[in-house]
């Protein structure tokens, strides 16, 4: 068996298309343009490009861009005071703060400054309150595309069991309420978990999480398996250069699962095509209208 490859680049160009079609509708049909603000601060490189794509993505989608970028050395209150003037301004229906922050600046209390209707992230309190307790509230974007392109491979994935493999607050945890919520049965591991491949091998559904480079051997994945990988890690290869490498065994992973996503290519391009999904969301709450179908 050679798994298929679920393509997140594609699905994410199909989801970005529908996105601009659900914008052209709120504007011919209400006049709303959803708004989405992002702040970086400081000038790490990465964020820098993974903010001017999502600038990109926004206003090619037809929704409106902010970008507030601020100095490294900018205190926590000078910050959270902007977050406030987002919640403020009735043009932004989406905050978004880049992380990690500078080491100075608690990343706790700037999240909870941010209104929970604007959290596209959905990483305030309340948003994983609500979820955890089968609420309506904003899901981060990372975990809500895996369950999306899970669906879309799968159908119905009620009865499954599923491993979601890491524990954090931005994607394990919700990850494993979202397969809760789709009736799966679900088993949180991570690095210490004991008969780690015994857990993963009985697992219809495999979604690994934990930031480790290939930590989940493709001779533990079960035959059939569909395998969501999170995960991204720059190794050495042995001539020196570098390549990025999932949470998984690719190479032989692909040989008993029944799909797989790759690295890269797989959920990370998800990521900013939910982001904006989660903003027309926001958007048609706050104005209190049905989001198009």
């Amino acid at each position: 068996m050679t798994a298929s490859i679920i393509d997140g680049k594609a699905f994410a160009a199909n989801l970005k298309e529908e996105i601009a079609r659900k914008v052209r509708i709120l504007k011919e049909l209400h006049g709303l343009i959803p708004g989405l603000a992002v702040v970086l601060v400081g000038e790490d490189p990465a964020s820098q490009v993974y903010v001017r794509n999502k600038n990109k993505s926004t206003i090619a989608a037809g929704m409106n861009s902010f970008e507030y970028l601020m100095k490294d050395d900018v205190s926590e209150a000078d910050l959270i005071t902007k977050v406030k003037e987002l919640n403020d301004d009735p043009a932004v229906h989406g905050i978004l703060v880049q992380l990690p922050l500078p080491k100075h600046i608690n990343e706790a209390a700037v999240i909870e400054t941010i209104a929970p209707e604007k959290d596209v992230d959905g990483f305030h309190v309340i948003n994983s309150g609500l979820l955890a307790t089968g609420g309506d509230g904003m899901v981060p974007c990372t975990p809500l595309g895996c369950i999306m392109m899970l669906k879309d491979q799968l159908g119905s994935l009620s009865g499954l069991d599923a491993v979601v493999v890491g524990r954090s607050n931005i994607v394990g945890k919700p990850m494993a309420q979202l397969l809760l919520n789709e009736s799966c049965t679900v088993t949180i591991a991570h690095s210490r978990t004991r008969n780690l491949a015994e857990v993963v091998g009985r697992s219809d559904i495999v979604v690994a999480a934990v930031g480790v480079p290939e930590l989940v051997k493709g001779d533990w994945i079960k035959e059939g398996a569909t395998v969501i990988d999170v995960g991204i890690n720059r190794i050495e290869k042995d001539d020196g250069k570098t390549k990025l490498v999932g949470d998984v065994e690719f190479d032989s992973a692909v040989l008993r699962a029944g799909a797989i996503t790759p690295v890269p290519g797989g959920v990370g391009p998800m990521t900013i095509a939910v982001l904006l999904k989660n903003t027309v969301t926001a958007a048609c709450r706050q104005a209190g209208i049905d989001e198009p179908t």
